[in-house]
């Protein structure tokens, strides 16, 4: 059951969620170009970390959470490029060189120093398994808090001037959310997952990776500041909707106890 939700979980996230936001797009964000390309950039980037905190919080599978954690990202490294190509060119020219570029140095660089330091520690390993690892798996909540705090850092004022651009982008990304949410409970029930697979697999199609969208965003394009604030927005209304999610979860599994 787990390697099917896996094969469902990865459908969802790199086939029919950039189609949803193309679609939410074409819908609401028309008449904005920049918000309705760093809506896309959002909502084809499945999350890589905070999911876990949210699954854990609804009592889900956060082991089966974790596989999926590697294939998220390493199909977001592959496919992200070819989205903006895609979607993000057909509102505006978006040039590979540049797209390349910033993949690079916000996830291919990052991903390949992580590797060279698990093999510079390859005689270590008791460094590496007992200290390393375990003190950021523990940290990742203050990593995650930093790296929100530096997001809104970055873009706080422009936030602050054009705070409108909340208003015309939160239709679009709860109805994205309430969506994917739905899709979860028909197909959890539809393949008889278990409420910990199905409670994992709301919260991996619902979360989005938005630092990572944030940073491709702000080195692809340097002169579209609203590209990167609807990308810092995107935490002020996913955040809330995570929490919210995950206790309306804990709610459908207070259910099913209380029928077995």
């Amino acid at each position: 059951m787990s390697m099917l939700e896996k094969y469902q979980t990865a459908i969802i996230n790199f086939i029919w969620s950039p189609i949803l936001a193309w679609g939410l797009g074409a819908l609401f964000l028309a008449d904005h170009p920049a918000l309705w390309i760093g809506f896309i950039m959002l909502m084809v980037t499945p999350c890589t970390d905070w999911y876990l905190l949210f699954t854990a919080m609804a009592k889900g599978n956060t082991a089966l959470s974790t596989t999926i954690l590697p294939v998220n990202l390493m199909l977001q490294m592959v496919l992200l490029p070819v989205y903006l190509y895609i979607f993000a060119g057909a509102i505006q020219p978006v040039p590979l060189s540049i797209i390349g570029q910033s993949m690079i140095v916000v996830l291919v660089l990052p991903f390949a120093l992580a590797h060279l330091t698990r093999y510079a520690l390859r005689k270590k390993a008791h460094l590496l398994n007992d200290r390393l690892i375990p003190f950021f798996t523990n940290a990742q909540m203050i990593f995650l808090s930093l790296a929100i705090m530096a997001m809104f850092a970055s873009q706080g004022n422009r936030l602050l001037d054009n705070l409108e651009v909340i208003y015309i982008l939160i239709l679009p990304m709860v109805l994205f959310f309430f969506i994917n949410f739905i899709l979860a409970q028909v197909m959890g029930r539809h393949m008889q997952f278990s409420y910990e697979d199905t409670a994992s697999l709301s919260l991996t199609i619902i979360a989005r990776n938005s630092p990572v969208a944030l940073a491709i965003a702000v080195t692809a394009f340097p002169d579209e500041p609203l590209i990167a604030l609807a990308l810092v927005i995107g935490p002020l209304i996913e955040l809330p909707v995570l929490m919210l999610v995950s206790q309306i979860l804990l709610l459908v599994r207070k259910t099913h106890v209380g029928r077995a």
